[in-house]
């Protein structure tokens, strides 16, 4: 007979305020998870699974949230009949929860080894140096260098990869059956990523704990998964081995999200005649924190990008990749003028943008262009669409009526409704709000386009769909771009080449399918070999 379920879900049922846009977030769902076993919870934004972690929990935002059926089994104990004190004894102890964002789940005027000190001191009947021995012992065997720092360190002072092991330290120390992690790599690079799934699976054989992991990456789920659960909208459209549903999917849902994830090998090569230099960079430098800052501890200068040299042909997509912290943004703002380069030339056309003032700057801005990485964030929340779009056209003197008029046709460019254009950007998706952050980077018919990480806080389906507009635009309009990635599945499908930046120096570029097939830098090597799922071939790129 096969073991119990350590967790077992009947039929749960989550409703959601009557203003939600459906009745329920998680409907009549069963699921069931066994210890020593990685059940991947997979789908898009709002299909659940969050909501499905909160419950298990005892965590939703109650009255306006609620569970309103089912039964939820931990060995046996349906925990939605658990009263609040039964509750804060298995929360923490019995199930842990990792979240995708440590920094707003630590205390930040708490130290690292305090935050998790108050864990074992409400759990444990242990003396001060028992529990300093066991936190020391975890931090170790969660791979943080120097544990002693760790533990004096406040959250701000360590990097995300630091802060999200502090996190599985915090979740593990009380050796809890059931561990649910809700997208606990999804802001990482893809080398701490890596390091951080292999941790999770490492740990979850040694202390033999049932994992939840919630996650939206496909490449996520063929490294680590035993089951996978699909949700579509609250409910469980597929369940099955990983093997099965990541190479033989039965849903259609399943089969249009594994469809939507782009493939490792780049595609073929573009037959295209030789053009001419359009962006030419050289000798960019770019240097920050000359004196000692009011929080830092001493002078510290950092070399976000070091004499670097690069060429874009019209025309052409050129990928920049790399991790956070290598320099990449730091560049491509420099390139735009959104910042000073400290030494070197940024030629565009042929004219020397770097040598211009910001008023002789202006006319030129036209011809460059930027897609940012949070379009909310970027779009002016008081202004419509068509008026976000229309305004860089006014700005260069288009007049209003023909600036709307373009604007109107761009939105139709970009596959939005132009019965739209009068609505708000709060009013529309992540991905709606990146076509429009789109339209309003090509209102001016620019040169060269420079797209930071555009998809990278998309689900992927959505990332697909922005992926081939950007394509589509591309080849239509011929357009040139700067595209800035960290995620190599992406840079595999968009860019014709590859530069890849390390500590602000381009260590390695060529041919995207040149630099796939035999990359000559160790670093480049390695971001490849992090990538989840990499020997994982999609169904259909099966032959």
């Amino acid at each position: 007979m096969s073991e119990p379920a350590l967790l077992a879900l009947h039929g749960l049922s989550v409703a959601l305020p009557v203003w939600a846009d459906r009745e329920r977030a998680v409907s009549e769902l069963s699921l069931e998870l066994r210890r020593n076993e990685i059940v991947c919870v997979v789908g898009e934004s709002g299909s659940g699974k969050s909501v499905l972690a909160r419950a298990i929990m005892g965590l939703l935002p109650a009255p306006h949230v609620r569970v309103t059926g089912g039964r939820v089994l931990f060995e046996g104990e349906d925990l939605l009949r658990a009263g609040p004190e039964r509750m804060r004894a298995i929360r923490g102890a019995r199930i842990a929860m990792i979240f995708q964002e440590p920094m707003t789940a630590l205390n930040p005027l708490m130290t690292i080894g305090r935050q998790i000190e108050e864990m074992v001191e409400i759990h444990l009947a242990l003396t001060r140096r028992q529990r300093r021995a066991r936190i020391l012992a975890l931090l170790e065997e969660v791979r943080l260098a120097d544990p002693q720092r760790i533990m004096r360190a406040y959250p701000h002072e360590l990097s995300g990869g630091q802060r999200q092991r502090a996190m599985i330290a915090m979740a593990l120390i009380l050796e809890p059956a059931i561990l649910i992690a809700d997208e606990p790599t999804t802001a990482l690079d893809v080398t701490t990523q890596a390091q951080i799934l292999a941790l999770i699976k490492e740990l979850q054989r040694k202390h033999q704990t049932g994992v939840l992991f919630i996650t939206h990456d496909f490449g996520v789920v063929a490294e680590i998964a035993d089951h996978v659960a699909v949700m579509q909208h609250g409910i469980l459209v597929e369940l099955g081995a990983a093997a099965q549903v990541l190479n033989a999917p039965r849903h259609d849902y399943t089969k249009s999200l594994i469809a939507a994830v782009p493939a490792l090998t780049p595609r073929p090569r573009r037959e295209m005649e030789a053009a001419p230099v359009l962006l030419e960079v050289s000798g960019v430098m770019k240097t920050f924190g000359t004196g000692a800052a009011w929080f830092a501890r001493g002078d510290r200068r950092v070399h976000a990008v070091k004499s670097v040299d690069l060429a874009v042909r019209r025309g052409h997509t050129l990928g920049l990749v790399g991790e956070s912290g290598s320099g990449k943004s730091t560049l491509a703002r420099c390139i735009i003028r959104l910042i000073e380069p400290d030494a070197g030339t940024v030629r565009l056309g042929g004219v020397d943008l770097s040598a211009l003032s910001r008023r002789q700057l202006r006319p030129h801005r036209k011809h460059i262009q930027m897609v940012f990485q949070d379009p909310f964030g970027s779009l002016n929340p008081r202004l419509t669409v068509v008026q976000l779009i229309a305004q860089g056209p006014i700005t260069h003197g288009v007049a209003a009526s023909e600036a709307l008029a373009i604007a109107r046709e761009l939105l139709q460019l970009v596959r939005l409704d132009p019965a739209a254009a009068d609505r708000f950007p709060h009013e529309f998706s992540g991905g709606q709000r990146q076509r429009i952050g789109i339209a309003r980077a090509l209102a001016l018919k620019p040169d060269l386009l420079v797209a930071d990480e555009p998809v990278s806080a998309l689900d992927v389906s959505v990332q697909a769909q922005v992926l081939q507009l950007l394509a589509d635009i591309r080849d239509r309009l011929e357009l040139t771009m700067l595209f800035i990635t960290h995620d190599l599945r992406v840079a595999a499908q968009v860019c014709d080449e590859i530069a890849v930046m390390h500590h602000g120096e381009i260590v390695e570029f060529g041919p995207t399918i040149d630099v796939f097939a035999d990359p000559q830098h160790a670093y480049t090597r390695e971001l490849l070999a992090a990538v989840p799922g990499r020997n994982w071939i999609p169904p259909q790129l099966q032959r």
